[in-house]
This record gives structure tokens, sequence and C-alpha cells, in this order.
């Protein structure tokens, strides 16, 4: 069950949102980690309603194997990223509700989704411009007295995932 939220952790959350994307187009990984909790997974199915135990996906991390995947982009020697693809994301249709059986009890935990563009230039490749879109569901986790976010859970579900797709080497 999900319940509404403020205009306040609206804004609040919308500011993450937002922050998380620039990091990632950006390939601030070092900075992008830093949004990411320690029970993080990170999934992008071949299909919205997919089941990462049963079926194949194009990405499926969870916290360690996301390090794995963040130290080699920050070695700045991954060939598929060697230079880093300019890339430019944007969001819209920002959906949030406040989680009622909060994954870690008695946390503040927010399920989010919104759609989403990610135009990606393969400067170190074909020099063509890789148009990414769908939709993204997020779950954040305020901490501390701050009411800190951190990203617990990020899926991406592509609107052509179940498609050939071009190489993914970056965070989507």
């Amino acid at each position: 069950m999900q319940t509404a939220v403020s205009i306040e952790e609206a804004r609040r959350i919308e500011a993450f949102l937002y922050l998380e994307a620039r990091l990632a187009d950006e390939s601030r990984y070092e900075e992008w980690e830093n949004l990411v909790d320690e029970d993080m997974y990170y999934w992008i199915p071949l299909a919205p309603d997919a089941d990462p135990q049963r079926n194949v996906s194009v990405t499926a991390d969870n916290r360690k194997r996301l390090a794995t995947r963040l130290a080699q982009l920050k070695t700045g020697v991954r060939h598929a990223q060697t230079p880093p693809s300019p890339m430019r994301r944007l969001l819209s249709n920002i959906e949030i509700e406040r989680s009622a059986n909060p994954k870690v009890a008695g946390a503040q935990e927010y399920a989010v989704a919104a759609n989403f563009v990610c135009y990606e230039l393969r400067a170190q490749s074909t020099r063509q411009l890789e148009v990414w879109p769908g939709r993204v569901e997020y779950g954040l986790r305020a901490h501390g007295d701050s009411g800190g976010l951190k990203m617990f859970l990020k899926k991406v579900m592509l609107v052509h995932a179940s498609e050939p797709l071009p190489t993914l080497a970056f965070i989507l």
C-alpha cells in the first residue's frame, strides 16, 4: 500500500532524481555511487513484468555487482566507454508515493516512477546518437535526521528492451 507525499517531500525527491540523472549523464560515478544504499538492486529487465530470478535481464546487479561495474567505469579504460559517451536524459511524468510497508522496518521509503529518454552520443565508436526511451522505477529511503535520500532500487524498463540492443556500457 502506498500513501501520498507532501509538496516538500515531492520537491526533495524530484531534486534527488535530477541529481542522479545528471551524475549518471556526466559519468560522475563516484558521486553517483554515494546516492546508492547498501541493498541496492539495479535492474534492466527484458519485459516490465519479468522475474529476475527466472528471466534473462539486460542487467541485474546487486550492490556488489554494481560496485564492480562502477569500479570498471571509474578506471577510465573501459573500451566501450573510452571516451565516455556524452549523454543527457529527460525525466517526466514523475509519480511519488510513500511506502506504507517499507522494506526496512521503521524506515521512510518512497516508490517513485518516471518516464525518461536518454540521448547517448557514441563518441568512442560509431559517432551515432542512440536514443534510450523507457520508464524507470526507483525505491528511495530517507536516512538520518536530515532525511537524506539513498536509492535501493532502480528498475529501468526500456521501450525496446526485447529487441536487439547496442552495447549498454554505462549507468542508464
